[in-house]
Parts: C-alpha cells; structure tokens; sequence
C-alpha cells in the first residue's frame, strides 16, 4: 500500500512540475511576442479624430445627455 502511495505522489509531481513548465515557457513565448509586435508594428496615432466625431453632434444634445447622467448619478449614488 506504501509503495502505490509513494508512486502515485511520485507521478502527482511528475505532472505538476511538467505543467508548471508548460504555463511558464507559454507566458515567456506570449511576452516574446509582444514585445516583438510592438517592436515592429507600432500604433500610429490617431489624428483628428475626436475632432470629427464631435463635430457631429449637437451641442444641446451633449447637455441633454450631461444632465441626465448627471442627474442619474446623484440619485442612485
């Protein structure tokens, strides 16, 4: 019976220890990877476009819209 238990904890860390080494190469690979992404494909910054988005909108609808949050706010805090 001891020797099954000794065997069975034996295979218990065996398995463990190869998960754990799975999980860490594949966060070590994702970090690689992004690190190499951002490297060669940076984001380009976005220009001009709050400013057309906002265009668009009227500026009573933004009030309107200010307000009612507002109000929702200070009644449900």
């Amino acid at each position: 019976m001891t020797e099954m238990m000794n065997s069975g904890v034996e295979l218990m860390f065996a398995g463990m220890s190869i998960v754990f080494l799975f999980l860490t190469m594949l966060v070590v690979a994702i970090n690689i990877m992004s690190s190499l992404v951002q490297r060669f494909f940076p984001d380009a910054p976005i220009i001009g476009a709050t400013a057309t988005v906002s265009s668009g909108i009227d500026k009573s609808v933004i009030a309107a819209i200010t307000a009612a949050v507002h109000q929702y706010r200070s009644k449900y805090k």
